[in-house]
């Protein structure tokens, strides 16, 4: 019998050490939104690195927004976004090539939950701006814009909705059907579609009518997949590029 052969170990880089003790610590607890880090140096010396390393670690974390400069030079522990969570995450959908059926299988099952609870928890401020963005729409002359509009109306709802949990989650493929919605317009001429479809799901949650602002929901992403279709654009291919 033949020796057994291993791969050879990758070691970590000294700086992604530095990165993971402390945004362990931050995602723990034990460091908290706006507290201040130590200096570099201190950092060093506790670590038991260069300074360089540390400085490079630092600046992985400001990256990933885990880490500001508010208060002076002295770096204080931060809370990413949400849409920089976002990004990575679509960034890693389109490197593995997810599809439209994937993407639009995602959204029936997430859109409409996070209407019915907009349903419930909207604040009369918000139906404004609801109202307004549908306003902007209708006068809208360039099919980018009515896209962006588009997001912007179903991330409103998404705010209106108070579950970050869901917001994490609808966020990625929001910023995705960017690039399917500017593939349906220009072909389709489904602007007053979208308006009317939005209206309507206003309308059912100005009357806090929770069952038909979800099932309006629903028809309007039902609509968005025959949309799609329509164009002759595969779903199970990857989206079109952005």
């Amino acid at each position: 019998m033949g020796e057994q052969k291993f791969d050879k170990i990758d070691s970590v880089p000294v700086y992604r050490l530095v990165y993971d003790s402390i945004e362990r610590q931050i995602l723990a607890g034990q460091l908290r939104n706006g507290d201040l880090l130590p200096t570099e140096t201190r950092l060093a010396e506790q670590f038991g690195v260069n300074r360089s390393s540390v400085r490079e670690g630092i600046r992985l974390l400001e990256q990933s927004g885990f880490v500001e400069r508010k208060t002076g030079k002295r770096l204080q522990v931060a809370i990413p976004h949400f849409v920089d969570v976002a990004s990575d995450v679509s960034r890693a959908l389109k490197l593995h090539k997810v599809t439209f059926r994937e993407l639009w299988e995602a959204s029936l099952a997430i859109e409409p939950v996070v209407t019915r609870y907009a349903a419930e928890r909207i604040t009369s401020d918000e139906i404004q701006e609801l109202r307004r963005n549908i306003e902007q729409m209708d006068k809208a002359a360039s099919v980018n814009r009515v896209v962006e509009l588009d997001i912007e109306f179903h991330n409103m709802l998404a705010q209106a909705a108070r579950n970050r949990a869901l917001i994490l989650a609808r966020e990625p493929i929001s910023l995705l059907f960017m690039p399917a919605g500017r593939a349906i317009l220009p072909k389709l001429k489904t602007q007053q579609r979208i308006i009317d479809a939005h209206r309507a799901i206003l309308q059912a949650i100005e009357g806090r009518d929770i069952a038909g602002s979800e099932s309006w929901m629903a028809r309007h992403i039902e609509d968005f997949r025959r949309g799609y279709e329509r164009t002759g654009l595969s779903m199970d291919e990857p989206l079109p590029n952005a």
